[in-house]
């Protein structure tokens, strides 16, 4: 028997003691911001990852649309052409997206060749005979909801003086924050989640009559 406590301690029944024990511990106060932040810290950061992911997103997003007003102008005003390599002013494909690119190097990741398979950059630059002849429409490979994009009918054709042209650009941008995935992913590849959400710039115009 420990001879050191108290004679109303020793007497009392387990069960009052356990009683007494849990009370002082709500009383007590020590340690309990530091509990509560823990609880909390987790999802209030997920939340600012994902207020800065899709800060980030919508930000590359319209640096893709300045890249494409910018290539536009340049074809539309004869400083790009691609219809008579003899021309200064002419760029093939490959040239045409190395210079696309540059433009969009500050936040986007691109390359001038690309894996076909891991391909995050596309460009669609032709000529039409007509405005309302211009696809206003996403081409995808099927009606389903992620359906992945169809690229088989883009090309690098622009036309010359007074032509009617397109500059369309897509970009593949990976979301990385589950909590932001669900929400704009609106693209996949077969087989795989959806996990990527797809940038989308287009400039339609009317080349000048330059020389």
């Amino acid at each position: 028997m420990n001879l050191d406590k108290p004679a109303n301690e020793l007497h009392t029944p387990p069960q009052q003691r356990w009683r007494r024990l849990f009370a002082r511990l709500r009383r007590s106060r020590d340690g309990s911001a530091a509990i509560e932040f823990a609880m909390l810290a987790f999802p209030f950061f997920i939340l600012i990852f994902a207020i800065i992911e899709a800060f980030i997103a919508f930000a590359g997003e319209q640096l893709l649309e300045n890249a494409v007003d910018t290539m536009g102008r340049q074809i539309r005003t004869g400083q790009i052409t691609g219809y008579d390599p003899a021309r200064a002013t002419y760029l093939d494909k490959d040239e045409f997206r190395t210079r696309f690119c540059a433009e969009i190097v500050l936040m986007i990741k691109c390359a001038a060749e690309e894996d076909p398979d891991d391909q995050k950059l596309y460009l669609d630059v032709r000529e039409f005979a007509d405005f309302s002849d211009i696809p206003n429409f996403i081409p995808k490979v099927s009606n389903d909801q992620f359906a992945d994009l169809d690229d088989s009918g883009f090309a690098y054709d622009p036309g010359g003086p007074q032509t009617i042209n397109i500059v369309r650009a897509y970009y593949r941008w990976e979301v990385m924050t589950d909590l932001v995935r669900p929400y704009i992913s609106n693209i996949r590849k077969a087989g795989e989640m959806p996990r990527d959400y797809l940038m989308v710039a287009t400039a339609a115009f009317r080349n000048e009559n330059y020389p």
